[in-house]
């Protein structure tokens, strides 16, 4: 399981105020070259500036809300930064501050502040609400809330974006100023530029390894990628079930996230949620079962009952991060790559570099947020249209990339 629940009490994290070290550290190159080196992002084609700059010539507090697919898309929004001759201010889940201290200092000094996603942060709030009410810099916020790797399939939005928009657009009509709150949509594409077998069969050969198998002669890159990923899920079956099931993919995946999940939710939550969205569903579990971790006053037992539990929860996440029809033929070579990251990860916690990428960045139209609340019982309007947008165009940039037969 990856290093994202941190063991200590929250302490929110400032961003950095001062433009002159992001400038320099923008300009210098560093940004583009760690994009290069350790995430295969060689270029950037970008589209639509010139509706970052209207909003921000206008004097609107802007939200720029991208899709969430690597974990080189903050980096890759500094290309639209550049362009804009802009600096951003950033969330960020409070776990990467504390990776490293290099890595704390980078993300601080260009504008990133921390965000709490085990429960309410007023600190982050209060400063997104006044970032927007009070605007020198656009503020980016990942709607998703979380990498799934599917760069072609859009995650359920979280509702805080639309919650903290209405906010600030409140605070703004109150102040009677001419300025308005907007929301861009991002759509962030990555586009693979090289031999798709060169690049991953090497992956491919150690995952099979370490699965004990032998390479099988004559067997596609889709093969093998089917055989990995079943192998994946009969284990877990056979770890959590007690054996591997039948039925198709879909019914099996439902069938294990339930069996982790259900027993969490009747304890932490007094009831199940089987057919609601998984990232809520884990974000009501998380808000329950972390902040004590961070007490130091569970009992050890306690303390490896609630970890056991996190266990469970991650996994789910994990196994809804692939999608049955992803893969499907005619499929593309960005979705193969982005499946074996995938895997990669999960087998070892960490993915390898495949290039070479290009990003292509769309920033979409304004979407004007009214001060009023959002109804009751029903999408949020500025969220619905958020993600109508946002799916659309990562639709459209989806044919960017080769297909696969």
């Amino acid at each position: 399981m990856q290093d994202i629940i941190v063991e200590k009490p929250y302490t929110f994290i400032p961003p950095h105020r001062g433009s002159l070290l992001p400038w320099l550290i923008l300009k210098s190159g560093l940004v583009r070259r760690h994009l290069r080196k350790a995430e295969g992002v060689m270029s950037c084609q970008l589209h639509g500036i010139d509706n970052l700059k209207e909003s921000m010539r206008l004097g609107h507090g802007v939200l720029l809300a991208p899709n969430h697919c690597r974990y080189a898309d903050p980096l890759v929004m500094s290309y639209v930064a550049n362009e804009a001759k802009v600096l951003f201010y950033a969330m960020a889940s409070w776990h990467l501050f504390h990776q490293s201290r290099f890595q704390r200092w980078a993300i601080s000094t260009m504008g990133a502040f921390s965000v709490y996603r085990e429960g309410l942060d007023r600190q982050s709030l209060d400063l997104a609400v006044d970032i927007l009410s009070n605007p020198k810099r656009p503020l980016v916020v990942f709607p998703e809330g979380t990498v799934f790797r599917t760069n072609d399939r859009l995650q359920p939005l979280l509702d805080g974006v639309a919650f903290m928009a209405r906010t600030a657009a409140k605070r703004r009509a109150k102040d009677g100023g001419t300025g308005k709150v907007v929301i861009h949509p991002v759509a962030i594409k990555y586009v693979f530029h090289g031999d798709l077998e060169k690049a991953v069969d090497p992956t491919l050969d150690a995952l099979e390894k370490r699965l004990t198998w032998l390479k099988l002669a004559e067997t596609t890159t889709l093969q093998r990628i089917h055989r990995i990923t079943l192998a994946m899920l009969s284990l877990k079956e056979i770890e959590y079930l007690g054996s591997a099931q039948s039925g198709t993919i879909v019914e099996r995946q439902e069938r294990l996230i339930n069996h982790l999940l259900n027993p969490l939710e009747l304890e932490w939550l007094g009831k199940s949620f089987p057919d609601d969205n998984l990232v809520p569903r884990i974000k009501a579990l998380r808000m329950k079962i972390v902040p004590e971790l961070t007490t130091g006053e569970l009992t050890e037992s306690e303390r490896e009952r609630r970890w056991g539990h996190l266990s469970r929860i991650y996994l789910s996440q994990q196994i809804a991060s692939y999608p049955a029809e992803y893969l499907v033929p005619p499929t593309t070579d960005t979705r193969i790559l982005e499946t074996i990251e995938r895997l990669e990860e999960d087998l070892t916690d960490r993915a390898g570099v495949h290039g070479p990428l290009e990003a292509i960045i769309e920033i979409g139209k304004s979407i004007e947020v009214p001060a009023e609340k959002a109804p009751r019982g029903e999408e949020d309007p500025v969220m619905k249209l958020l993600r109508e947008q946002l799916e659309s165009m990562l639709s459209r940039l989806s044919k960017e990339a080769n297909e696969v037969h």
